[in-house]
């Protein structure tokens, strides 16, 4: 999203309007986004990735909103595909 013209101010909107929540403490799931980031390591899987896919796992109504292809690659609970809206492919 940062690439886009207004796509950091857009998505702090939504949260500031609360259509996007985050309720999440890393300190609290250190251990889990470590096991995932080691997982996916020749991905690589960034810091955040990882806190987006624990956080899905948390919370089952969790959609990442994404542009990173990875999300098409990751994997929440070992093999549930990580709910996404991102754009189609080509």
């Amino acid at each position: 999203m940062r690439h886009l013209k207004g796509g950091p101010d857009a998505v702090l909107a939504l949260l500031g309007r609360g259509i996007i929540t985050l309720d999440f403490r890393l300190t609290s799931e250190l251990e889990p986004v470590r096991k995932l980031m080691a997982k996916y390591a020749t991905v690589p899987m960034s810091l955040a990735d990882a806190c987006l896919v624990r956080m899905t796992e948390l919370d089952e109504r969790g959609i990442v909103l994404t542009l990173d292809e990875d999300f098409h690659v990751y994997r929440r609970r070992g093999r549930q595909v990580v709910p996404t809206i991102s754009p189609e492919r080509t």
